[in-house]
């Protein structure tokens, strides 16, 4: 993988272990020659991990909406930033620029990326790694809500299966490059129609 999108928060918490392995995924791209490419902010989480990259050499992209780059503190040493009239349009330009996704803590924002990215794997609009990084259990009720969705049948067991899930970067990394992509779902045609 070349290049890995990270959704996070664009606050820091309140959680010391959270904050410095944001920093140390973003210095593991870096000494692994991963592109980030994440929402372009200097704050919270977001910006852990754009400064561990940045400070051990790492190639970082960030991507944020026109209307965010007045609210947000934009990070000044990106090697690139692209502005997006929207929300939806950045979502795109991240897929686009990623071989792959990970989750680390975050809010409302970052349940929206995952769960649209998953969603678009489910419906076979992709079929790019999509993992977790559990820290300190952050996720656990997250996972355990998952699964409940595939016990009451609203969820099957190999979408859920499609995520990978690990409480460390190394973990989560050698889970998402041996990756195998689910099958196209049966109800789509050639043309994904």
């Amino acid at each position: 993988m070349k290049s890995i999108s990270v959704f996070c928060g664009s606050s820091e918490g309140n959680d010391a272990k959270i904050i410095s392995e944001a920093y140390k995924l973003g210095q593991t791209f870096a000494k692994r020659n991963i592109t980030l490419v994440y929402g372009a902010a200097k704050i919270g989480i977001m910006g852990k991990v754009a400064e561990g990259a940045i400070d051990d050499g790492g190639d970082v992209i960030g991507v944020i909406p026109v209307f965010l780059k007045t609210k947000e503190i934009v990070h000044k040493e990106l090697t690139e930033l692209i502005i997006t009239q929207n929300m939806h349009d950045r979502k795109i330009l991240m897929y686009e620029k990623s071989n792959g996704f990970i989750i680390i803590p975050g809010g409302f924002g970052t349940m929206d990326e995952f769960f649209e990215i998953t969603t678009w794997g489910q419906l076979g609009l992709h079929t790019k790694p999509i993992g977790i990084l559990n820290i300190n259990g952050y996720y656990d009720a997250l996972i355990a809500q998952c699964k409940l969705m595939v016990e009451r049948g609203f969820l099957k067991q190999e979408n859920l299966d499609a995520v990978v899930i690990d409480q460390t970067i190394e973990g989560l990394l050698e889970q998402m490059s041996n990756y195998k992509p689910l099958p196209a779902p049966k109800w789509l045609n050639k043309e994904g129609l």
